[in-house]
């Protein structure tokens, strides 16, 4: 991990393409400003967590219907023996 000394106003690069600039500071509590192209993605870690835990969860959903579609495709295209018509 890099750790950086910043004032107010002082601001660091990531890339050719973030920018994020301390907008002030208050007791502990430090306001940044973040400079980004649209396509990248800027969350607060906690916001971060619970998406990517939605995420998680809609997939497993997704994945149990898929493989209960293929199982009822598979039980349909089972020809009946002929003791069975």
């Amino acid at each position: 991990m890099l750790a950086l000394t910043r004032k107010k106003n002082e601001s660091i690069i990531i890339g050719d393409r973030i920018e994020v600039i301390v907008l002030s500071v208050q007791g502990e509590q430090v306001k940044l400003g973040i400079s980004a192209p649209r396509e990248i993605s800027v969350h607060r870690k906690e916001i971060y967590e619970q998406i990517r835990l939605e995420n998680l969860a809609a997939a497993q959903n997704e994945s149990e219907k898929l493989r209960d579609v293929y199982t009822l495709l598979r039980g349909a295209a089972r020809p009946q023996a002929a003791n069975e018509k």
